[in-house]
């Protein structure tokens, strides 16, 4: 599968760096709603054996879990996070035809830092990342190998000062030539 350098809104002197996405455990609550109602609509059939008519409710169920499923699904699967070599930008699916996006300059982070929740968070590799700014925490809450991100995020930031220090040295000495 190709993947493109490019995306939506980066700018003409903007390089990409990575992007990555929530854990699959963030959608949780799509498969339940795959399973309850196939679960809870297999339960008549067993019961009443002789009406033949019963053993459909179980694929009415599969296909209202569908429904649910697929709806929790666009949601992860339209919510991701670039980051470039100047910013941080988060593009979050809100309902079916909402979309979010809030960005966030390398130069302003502050500091990151990751959690792993106990044994489950270990076992499945999914984490919590906090990125502090000057004004404020962005919260990413259930990403994928959450020590990889943050060691990206940490070599991103750490290039960003880099150039904003190289940046400032030019311009300082540029002040004093005139």
């Amino acid at each position: 599968m190709a993947y493109t350098t490019t995306f939506n809104g980066q700018r003409d002197d903007e390089t990409l760096l990575f992007v990555f996405r929530r854990h699959i455990i963030a959608m949780r609550k799509g498969f339940y709603m795959l399973l309850v109602p196939l679960a809870v609509l297999s339960i008549p059939p067993l019961i009443w054996q002789d009406t033949l008519e019963l053993f459909l409710l179980p694929l009415g169920g599969l296909a209202v879990g569908l429904v649910g499923f697929a709806y929790h699904f666009v949601l992860w699967r339209y919510t991701y996070y670039i980051v470039t070599d100047q910013r941080i930008r988060q593009v979050t699916q809100k309902k079916l035809f909402g979309i979010d996006v809030v960005e966030l300059s390398l130069a302003k982070v502050q500091n990151i830092s990751y959690n792993i929740p106990g044994l489950s968070g270990e076992l499945f590799h999914f984490g919590t990342i906090v990125i502090r700014t000057f004004v404020g925490d962005l919260v990413i809450r259930n990403v994928d190998h959450p020590a990889r991100v943050y060691n990206q995020l940490q070599d991103a930031v750490n290039r960003a000062e880099l150039i904003q220090g190289v940046e400032d040295e030019i311009v300082s000495q540029q002040k004093v030539v005139t």
